[in-house]
């Protein structure tokens, strides 16, 4: 366990040598750090992994308050008790908006940014799903809080894409996703640095396509181009 924002306890899996790169893995909203076991051998393998489990998520802390301003807070205090400098940070969904704040934040810090299937949040109309009565892996109230941050009609944090300094891949899941693979052209456009490919799998990418997306996440941190 590392703190994080306000002393609250962030779970961290590691894995891969301690002298690596740093690789940061930041998990979609529901899940926890162990969604990324269908790609870790790949990247563990020329890397030094953090998988987080954010907070209210897994064994993290589930302290009831929860916005993505937090949770980048939360990566951010992380990397401070790691001492993680020059990281590839890969976020996934709501782990990919978090990934997109920590790098507008410190720059600096973040050498490569990969980001699956996720723009930041514009307006939207996602229904919250009613809760199954069942004990589940994450806090209910995160995932409340998240799809109400999701719809944001201001779209506050698009301006502010300009401020990524690191290159930045972005694999979007294609037509059978349900995110707007639009946005995600729009958003690469604004981020002064950065290459989209599509993989045609639906959201869950690394899941559903685990060898096609570590090869292209990799190919292109080794400057190819993994379109190719």
């Amino acid at each position: 366990m590392v703190q994080g924002a306000g002393g609250i306890q962030i779970n961290c899996q590691l894995s891969g040598a301690d002298d690596a790169q740093p690789m940061v893995l930041l998990h979609g909203l529901g899940e926890r750090a162990e969604s990324w076991q269908s790609v870790e051998p790949d990247f563990a393998s020329r890397f030094r992994l953090v998988a987080l489990d954010l907070r209210g998520h897994g064994a993290s802390e589930w302290p009831g308050e929860y916005t993505y301003e937090l949770m980048r807070d939360d990566v951010l205090a992380v990397l401070d008790a790691l001492d993680l400098h020059d990281i590839v940070l890969v976020g996934h969904s709501m782990g990919g908006v978090v990934a997109y704040l920590a790098a507008q934040a410190q720059p600096g810090r973040v050498a490569r940014l990969v980001i699956e299937d996720a723009p930041p949040p514009f307006p939207r109309s996602r229904p919250i799903p009613e809760r199954p009565d069942t004990e589940l892996p994450f806090d209910w109230l995160a995932l409340e809080a998240i799809l109400g941050a999701t719809d944001d009609p201001s779209r506050r944090w698009w301006p502010h894409l300009t401020e990524i300094t690191a290159p930045t891949l972005i694999i979007g899941g294609g037509p059978e996703s349900q995110i707007p693979q639009d946005l995600l052209i729009e958003v690469a456009q604004a981020i002064p640095d950065c290459t989209l490919i599509t993989i045609p799998a639906g959201h869950h990418i690394h899941d559903t396509a685990p060898e096609e997306f570590s090869a292209a996440v990799l190919t292109w941190l080794s400057d190819g181009d993994p379109r190719v």
